[in-house]
């Protein structure tokens, strides 16, 4: 261990510098950087760039196969052809918001056209709009976060049109990355809000909980946002304390997430450890419908369920999908389990 540790200090005392040398991933980075401050260049490159539409923030998919979806990518050129087509604004195309770039630098963004003719813009585009908390069963690899991405940035537009200060109405800039009120030039943000998401476990169980808005038989991590001032161990430790009455005794950090319900919040995973002498729980009912115990044979039986069961199938317990990082937090429990490792 301490050898490694002097490795790592060796290699930031003398870092091994490239000059003249830029990985792809920092170009798209520097890129994109550039087209958020850059109106005229930001609009230069939605004219060569791709669109994700959505419709009242669902996205628009088109199968890949039996099971999987993937979002529809559109050139720019086709969308002003569809919004001709359809007698819209061709205007409207100026409300896209910047997302991301592709490997080769092309810019990607996404557009709401909510006040189009859904099916008519499902038959132009030869896809359908699915809400996104089904999207994510449906979506793989790497279009879920993205997707998100673009939904929240959507949904922050829409409900900021006007300052919290002074009232009066906000303008965006052309890649959508702040708006600016037009009395006072405050500018304002995208924000997310902090929620800490945790899997407790006694060492050979894990505690799963649910809401009674979620779906029939859905378990998950508890999680709870975090208050004012307060640090990621301190919402925490109450948290657990005051849904399911357990005193957490340690933390590890896992890894975090956007997660675009009900608005943006950014996760922050961690798994937590209780004293196996006390574990008896004391669930808060207004904060939780159930919560209990589950052991690994459980959990595993549970990761195995893809889909949410339909109405009318036997009742299951079933877990978030993978692209959460409540099936993450859950999934590294399982494995530490099957390797012998205590939580």
């Amino acid at each position: 261990m301490f050898r490694s540790v002097w490795l790592l200090l060796s290699a930031t005392r003398h870092p091994v510098i490239h000059r003249g040398y830029s990985s792809g991933y920092v170009s798209r980075m520097r890129y994109l950087s550039r087209l958020r401050e850059d109106d005229e260049a930001c609009f230069t490159a939605l004219q060569a760039g791709c669109v994700f539409l959505f419709h009242r923030l669902a996205p628009l998919l088109q199968k890949t196969d039996g099971v999987t979806f993937r979002p529809t990518t559109l050139a720019c050129s086709d969308v002003q052809s569809v919004l001709q087509r359809l007698g819209a604004d061709q205007s409207l195309l100026k409300d896209s918001v910047l997302v991301g770039c592709s490997e080769n630098n092309q810019a990607q963004f996404c557009l709401d056209v909510g006040e189009l003719d859904k099916a008519a813009v499902e038959a132009e585009c030869k896809g359908v709009f699915v809400d996104l908390r089904k999207a994510f069963f449906l979506l793989d690899g790497d279009a879920a976060p993205r997707v998100a991405k673009g939904q929240a940035l959507l949904r922050w537009h829409q409900t900021n049109r006007f300052s919290s200060v002074t009232g009066q109405p906000t303008q965006r800039n052309q890649s959508g990355s702040q708006r600016v009120c037009s009395n006072s030039a405050t500018i304002f943000y995208p924000k997310m809000s902090p929620v800490v998401i945790v899997l407790v476990s006694d060492g050979k169980r894990c505690l799963l909980g649910r809401q009674s808005t979620f779906p029939q038989g859905l378990y998950s991590a508890l999680a709870g946002f975090c208050d004012m001032g307060e640090t990621v161990e301190e919402t925490l430790h109450r948290e657990v304390a005051e849904e399911v009455g357990l005193e957490v005794r340690s933390i590890s950090y896992s890894s975090s997430q956007h997660w675009p319900f009900p608005n943006s919040s950014f996760m922050i995973g961690c798994h937590a450890a209780v004293n196996p002498a006390h574990t008896q729980l004391d669930v808060d009912h207004l904060e939780l419908e159930d919560a209990r115990w589950f052991s690994l044979e459980e959990v595993i039986s549970a990761l195995q369920v893809k889909t949410p069961p339909r109405r009318g199938d036997p009742p299951v317990t079933w877990l978030p999908p993978q692209h959460a990082i409540g099936h993450r937090l859950i999934s590294e429990w399982v494995e530490r389990q099957q390797c012998g490792v205590q939580s």
